[in-house]
């Protein structure tokens, strides 16, 4: 992690953006992501390739070069070059101990949440409200069909989960949402982690039936990076939360396709 003492921003010199702008910042990701799911998923359904490979190859080709390049763009008009200089914030440095005793309870959270909270009633969700969307649309079916989809397209899946889902994914997710967007509505002061999350859960545009656990299971992990102005928290957080959820899907494909 960067240690260097020059590397926060005064709150008062840090850009701040109208609520529209940040609205549109943090959600048009998220619908670029939806439209090419929407157009590509049932593509893949009827060739039998799991809808799940339709969000991992999302990732790859909308999420990280959109997220990702906008930052960059950003860095450019403000350097003259390709950088994030300046444009990526929350770098304030803590000690190691402060690492695991912050992001330890943040992930124990947020996977009580989404690991299984969540997962008993978003059938019920679903069912209730959402009852109304294809049935390629809602990815749980992946997990609950796995022995329809070739052994081949079920690797594939297990190991993008681990590289895109687990690792690339939720980094370049937390410098735009954590490193970029959120400083830049501090002015809101301890408001803005609060509209981060939730303006965060609803740019899953994929899964809104998660949105009430989604937003209690983040607003920790959150709240400390605003607190400690430290993104790298998210980033383990996030990563982490994200691998172990990946590992165990990885671990249940192989069981299938052994």
């Amino acid at each position: 992690m960067p240690q260097t003492n020059n590397i926060s921003t005064s709150e008062s010199n840090i850009e701040q953006h109208s609520i529209i702008k940040s609205i549109i910042l943090h959600l048009l990701p998220g619908i670029l992501i939806l439209i090419f799911y929407i157009i590509v998923a049932p593509i893949f359904e009827r060739n039998n390739i799991p809808s799940m490979n339709v969000l991992l190859l999302a990732i790859a080709v909308v999420l990280i070069p959109f997220e990702l390049g906008f930052l960059l763009y950003q860095g450019k008009k403000k350097n003259g070059r390709l950088s994030l200089k300046g444009i990526i914030l929350y770098r304030k440095p803590v000690r190691v101990w402060q690492y695991i005793v912050i992001s330890l309870p943040c992930i124990i959270w947020a996977l009580l949440l989404l690991g299984f909270v969540s997962q008993r009633i978003d059938n019920y969700v679903v069912d209730k409200v959402f009852f109304w969307l294809p049935e390629w649309f809602n990815m749980s079916n992946f997990i609950n069909n796995l022995e329809q989809y070739s052994q081949g397209s079920l690797l594939l899946a297990g190991i993008l989960g681990f590289v895109l889902n687990g690792i690339a994914g939720p980094v370049v997710e937390e410098l735009y949402f954590r490193g970029y967007l959120l400083p830049r509505i501090s002015r809101l002061k301890g408001w803005a982690p609060l509209v981060n999350v939730v303006l965060f859960s609803i740019y899953h545009f994929l899964t809104p039936w998660q949105n009430p656990a989604r937003i209690v299971a983040l607003l920790p992990m959150v709240y400390s990076v605003w607190w400690k102005k430290n993104i790298y928290i998210g980033i383990i957080v996030h990563c982490l939360a994200n691998i172990i959820g990946s590992v165990a899907s990885f671990i249940l494909i192989m069981s299938l396709i052994r």
